[in-house]
């Protein structure tokens, strides 16, 4: 459960944290589930409730509607009924209290929103991606305040470093060797213990940001 707790929060990092608007289906935050429906629309409140308490997700209400689901019945009966895969209410909070500190970074600096394609094409780059140091399951995103127009007077820029890896990884970042980053004090002081763990090598210009994380690196 906590690593999937983990891959939750990083995926909605994956918009959280873009350029564009930023959408999340209701309860997402608090992994809800439909008791793995394809397509809820007809199936009633039994499936498409929304527990605002947390006490019950939605996983492990039975087997979904013939229609869309039949199929793949036998694959969601030992799914549905094993109560391990289904989390309490104080990992739905944990869930919950991860997500709302994505939104904490997301309005933290303007370079998150920067609010034209201008501005995006001029600021945002992804330095290791297709190259020779790219890793399939790290996504390394640059933010670089010091093309064009200053919109965060505080910062320089800053990095994020997504890691749907459950391992740690070191990742080095071209162009930043000698650059004093620091992860946000968002997370360095949040209800994450894991991403505290996350560091930033000044002389290499490289993260290491342990398993199934994102990490946001300030250079002031």
């Amino acid at each position: 459960m906590a690593d999937r707790i983990r891959m939750n929060t990083l995926s909605l990092a994956t918009t959280v944290l873009a350029q564009t608007p930023s959408f999340w289906h209701a309860g997402a935050d608090m992994l809800r589930s439909k008791s793995l429906d394809r397509n809820s629309y007809d199936s009633g409140d039994w499936f498409n409730t929304l527990d605002w308490t947390g006490a019950d997700n939605g996983f492990g209400h039975g087997l979904p509607l013939k229609g869309d689901n039949g199929s793949k019945w036998d694959y969601m009966r030992p799914l549905l009924g094993n109560s391990d895969l289904k989390p309490n209410a104080t990992e739905v909070a944990h869930a919950s209290a991860m997500a709302q500190e994505l939104l904490r970074l997301r309005y933290s600096t303007r370079l998150f929103r920067l609010g034209s394609t201008a501005a995006i094409n001029a600021k945002v780059s992804f330095p290791v991606s297709g190259g020779a140091q790219a890793n399939p399951v790290v996504i390394v995103m640059r933010i670089d305040d010091t093309v064009g127009t200053d919109l965060d007077p505080a910062l320089k820029g800053l990095v994020v470093v997504f890691n749907a890896s459950p391992h740690a990884v070191h990742q080095v970042v071209p162009g930043l060797a000698g650059a004093a980053l620091s992860l946000s004090p968002i997370q360095s002081g949040g209800v994450d213990p894991i991403v505290k763990t996350a560091t930033w090598d000044q002389v290499q210009g490289a993260a290491t940001v342990p398993g199934r994380t994102v990490a946001v690196f300030l250079q002031k």
